[in-house]
């Protein structure tokens, strides 16, 4: 089996990354401003962080809340229904960010068929 040796004067592929980095060279791209706008919209974090607080807050809300009201000091329907919480609020989030995909490719319709 044949091996390649690398010759002193010959580049490597990490010697060619570096040429890239350098400023002015043909493979880095000019910036004309930098972006400083977060990877993640505002309103996506905040959704997050609301329907997290709901996924603590309300199964053991409801837990507490009904297990000596309502089941009587029955525990176990009580953790069924915070089980059922649970899933619920998991499925609103999963609605919630599904008619979110949905707009955003709405918006991105609308957006190419103005320049046609």
């Amino acid at each position: 089996m044949a091996t390649r040796r690398i010759i002193s004067t010959e580049k490597t592929i990490l010697d060619k990354d570096d040429d890239d980095l350098k400023p002015g060279s043909p493979g880095q791209q000019q910036q004309s401003g930098s972006s400083i706008a977060p990877a993640v919209p505002l309103d996506v974090i905040i959704k997050l962080l609301a329907f997290t607080f709901a996924m603590v807050i309300i199964p053991i809300g409801s837990y507490f809340l009904t297990v000596n009201t309502v089941f009587k000091g029955n525990s176990t329907y009580a953790g069924a229904l915070a089980a059922i919480m649970a899933n619920v609020v998991l499925v609103g989030y999963v609605i919630v960010a599904m008619n979110e995909d949905q707009s955003d490719q709405l918006a991105t319709k609308k957006k190419v068929g103005k320049k046609d």
